[in-house]
């Protein structure tokens, strides 16, 4: 593989996104594949948790997330429905796409808030269905897979309402079944159709072209916030902490872009999620390698062009049937993490939010599925040097969802087929026909930001 770095145009930017919300069949889908993984579990109940920063398994039956507060489906193997909510989220019990009996919780609500009707946690957890020797799963957004604990026995919901469940339960069980969402084999949410990939591209692309837009406005003497300020989402709801920051990142304890002034020679670090994807970047803020410190003119070679051919051979290996144990020895062989010092999976499952979970690990089992939103996340470190990174998202779809998402949903085809043609004509990088940019710029590396018209590519064999 013969990479350059040099003339390269920038990636066409996509504006004027029209959100798609999710149909009632899509909705009514959710449901019954929950109600069929719970069947097949042997549980008699399960219980899916939210609260404002972990709402996605909720959301993905409700198709609401809680504001303020903490909520709770009870999902009964006969089909009883609960929903507990507390003061402030009461009145999306009507707006819910799943009808269930509603439950007031108002030890969900802010602190000093009525705790009317004053019944115990307890009352109502047995008021949602929860008696004795039940086999209950309770699902927050945490699937654990440590070698040293019983995995199953970890449940990653508040005291409060687990003590309760266990009073109300004291010869059953209770059982972690975030596995039934997020399992990177088998849950529910590992997967999506038509309504929902052009749903999520909405948010992957929107949050790309930003990130692009203030990337190009990065200058020495602009403050981080200057810079922050092209980011402007329009009100839709993040998926991470936004990072806009350059020299000492992290100084003060700081995480949130500051008022600080960029100088020529700063590593620059810029990262945009919103539902559906992340777009994130780092590299100098220079125009050449004069801009450099002494220590850092080997950049390019040392760091820089080995991660560039790894982005290349992951975005065009990954596809259907593809395993993804052996997407992750590829990065290990490609840039040794001995050396470039990653420990994170090399790639990740994503959606409503940034990270669902990863099937991309040693002896992974998991092959490529048709509807899978794969995020390509490789961060290795050199030593000495700022890190370099260019993270987006992929979707992959089938011939059958290929055809639908084109029929149903023309503008979203046309921009992801805009994508395609820029990475395969532009920049060289040839994805397969299922796999599907989410994001305006996947593959465009432009490690020096000053150089607004250079980037990496890749060079056709002669």
């Amino acid at each position: 593989m013969r990479i350059v770095y040099g003339a390269v145009a920038q990636p066409p930017l996509h504006r004027n996104y029209v959100p798609v919300e999710l149909n009632e069949r899509t909705m009514e889908t959710h449901y019954q594949k929950v109600m069929a993984a719970i069947q097949k579990s042997g549980l008699d109940a399960l219980l899916i948790y939210a609260d404002r920063e972990h709402g996605a398994n909720f959301a993905y039956l409700t198709g609401y997330e809680p504001r303020f507060e903490e909520s709770l489906l009870v999902l009964h193997k006969n089909g009883d429905r609960y929903v507990l909510l507390g003061n402030e989220n009461l009145k999306m019990a009507r707006h819910s796409f799943l009808e269930a009996r509603v439950i007031h919780v108002p030890h969900f609500s802010l602190p000093y808030q009525p705790m009317l009707p004053d019944h115990t946690m307890e009352e109502l957890m047995h008021a949602a269905g929860i008696t004795d020797n039940m086999k209950i799963g309770c699902a927050g957004w945490k699937l654990f897979t440590s070698r040293n604990e019983k995995n199953e026995e970890l449940i990653d919901l508040p005291a409060f309402i687990l003590d309760a469940v266990r009073a109300c339960n004291p010869n059953g069980r209770v059982v972690n079944a975030c596995s039934i969402f997020i399992d990177p084999q088998n849950g529910v949410r590992i997967t999506v159709n038509a309504n929902e990939l052009a749903h999520y591209e909405f948010g992957s692309g929107m949050a790309s072209g930003l990130v692009l837009d203030a990337l190009n406005s990065v200058e020495p003497g602009k403050t981080e916030m200057e810079i922050a300020e092209k980011m402007n989402v329009k009100g839709q709801p993040i998926t991470v902490t936004t990072i806009c920051a350059s020299g000492d990142r992290f100084a003060n304890a700081v995480v949130f872009p500051r008022n600080r002034e960029i100088l020529a020679g700063d590593p620059f670090s810029i990262t945009l999620g919103l539902r559906g994807g992340l777009t994130s970047r780092a590299a100098y803020v220079a125009a050449g390698q004069e801009d450099l410190h002494v220590s850092e003119t080997e950049y390019m070679k040392e760091l820089v062009i080995p991660y560039f051919k790894t982005v290349v051979s992951w975005y065009e290996m990954v596809g259907l049937g593809v395993s993804c144990a052996e997407v992750y020895e590829m990065v290990r062989e490609m840039l040794p993490p001995e050396r470039y010092l990653w420990t994170l999976n090399p790639g990740h499952l994503t959606g409503q939010e940034e990270w669902m979970a990863s099937p991309f690990f040693k002896d992974s089992c998991v092959t490529v599925k048709s509807g899978m939103m794969l995020q390509m996340d490789i961060t290795p470190h050199l030593s000495g040097y700022t890190g370099i990174s260019a993270e987006d998202g992929v979707a992959i779809a089938d011939e059958n969802l290929r055809e639908e998402l084109r029929n149903t949903y023309p503008e979203t085809w046309k921009r992801i087929q805009n994508r395609k043609n820029y990475m395969k004509k532009i920049l060289g990088i040839n994805l397969k026909e299922e796999t599907l940019p989410l994001s305006d710029i996947c593959g465009y590396v432009r490690p020096m930001l000053l150089k607004k018209g250079q980037a990496l590519q890749v060079l056709a064999e002669k």
